[in-house]
């Protein structure tokens, strides 16, 4: 029996990573089965603490809309400059849109004071999230796991740690002070050189580690909607 369990799995896994559009793995995630897949997924794409406190699984109907809706977020921030753009589910297991600057384009060194270039982004990017307001909002900062000059490891850390609070909280006030909703913003955290995405030991990871992700996701709103028949 385990063996068959770990074969549905990972059968379900390839169902939803693999040859799908949104609105596709919205349907197939969104079951009272599929919500524990989605987190697993979600865990996978460092994201399982993003997600509106439903109470319950999302309807498969309801989450395919949603993924549709999702597909419609993606494309725009596609379009937005010095943006990566990844496809990544919520702790419901409803797709969501992780959006990622590099911290080399948003700041300088060591810096929490945001680049011209940075603005330029951001002010494109302002549009997507007022576009789909309907969207929550989270925003993390990341560092890579560099020392400091003249300081401990554990000082390091600790600074590293405050350098991405600031990030992130720079990057969510310039936001705001362009129109974006403040209660659409629902988190703004810090975690320091905690999860790496590349290897720390080389300068290229190093750049790639050292981040803002942005992470668009249903609102409870949303959800509601889709689940009345509602979204468009």
């Amino acid at each position: 029996m385990k063996k068959f369990k770990v074969i549905t799995l990972t059968l379900c896994l390839g169902i939803v990573m693999v040859g799908c559009n949104n609105t596709q793995k919205g349907a197939a995630i969104g079951t009272g089965g599929g919500a524990v897949l989605g987190a697993i997924i979600g865990k996978i794409a460092g994201n399982t603490a993003v997600g509106a406190a439903i109470g319950g699984a999302v309807g498969a109907g309801a989450g395919a809309i949603i993924g549709n809706r999702m597909d419609k977020a993606k494309k725009e921030a596609e379009a937005v400059r010095n943006a990566q753009v990844q496809q990544v589910t919520d702790a419901n297991g409803l797709q969501a849109v992780k959006v990622t600057f590099d911290s080399g384009i948003l700041f300088g060194t060591g810096s929490s004071t945001l680049a011209a270039t940075a603005k330029t982004s951001l002010q494109q990017f302002s549009q997507v999230l007022k576009n789909n307001s309907d969207c929550d909002v989270a925003i993390h900062g990341y560092t890579d796991n560099q020392g400091w000059k003249n300081s401990t490891p554990e000082q390091s850390i600790l600074k590293n740690q405050s350098l991405s609070v600031d990030r992130a909280t720079a990057v969510s006030s310039y936001l705001q002070g362009l129109g974006v909703p403040v209660s659409q913003i629902k988190s703004v955290n810090g975690y320091g050189q905690d999860n790496p995405v590349a290897d720390n030991s080389t300068a290229a990871g190093q750049a790639q580690n050292r981040r803002v992700e942005i992470i668009m996701y249903a609102s409870q709103q949303m959800i509601q909607a889709a689940e009345n028949g509602t979204l468009k």
